[in-house]
């Protein structure tokens, strides 16, 4: 599967100056491929794993992983428990409990893997 090359990914590339780069499902082979997954820790599809493993330092099988300034989630299902953990991120827990139940989500998050990183987010 080729998906270096062409304006797209040039445009993703310049995402480097982002406070947070995060994708849900195979979003994180686009940021793979622009380079953006070198030495980090990432997740994907459960099904998408092999592809995502020349792009990253490691595949974790987890619903969310967060390595630095870089977040990943699985399958596209996990895209509200990422939403969720971005508002906790940006804001606080008790503004993700209260979007959660306004959105009446009833399951309880399962977290994000968290890696020790030495490059702290750009502000």
């Amino acid at each position: 599967m080729q998906l270096s090359g062409g304006e797209f990914n040039e445009w993703l590339k310049g995402a480097e100056k982002a406070r947070y780069k995060v994708s849900v499902c195979t979003g994180s082979l686009l940021l793979g491929a622009a380079g953006l997954l070198e030495g980090k820790k990432a997740t994907t599809h459960p099904r998408a794993y092999e592809l995502l493993e020349p792009y990253c330092q490691e595949v974790v099988p987890a619903r969310i992983v967060r390595d630095g300034h870089v977040i990943t989630a699985g399958g596209v299902t996990s895209s509200i428990d990422l939403g969720l953990y971005m508002i906790q991120l940006l804001v606080s827990s008790e503004a993700a409990e209260q979007v959660q139940g306004q959105i009446d989500y009833p399951y309880r998050l399962q977290g994000a893997v968290e890696m020790e990183s030495d490059s702290a987010p750009p502000e």
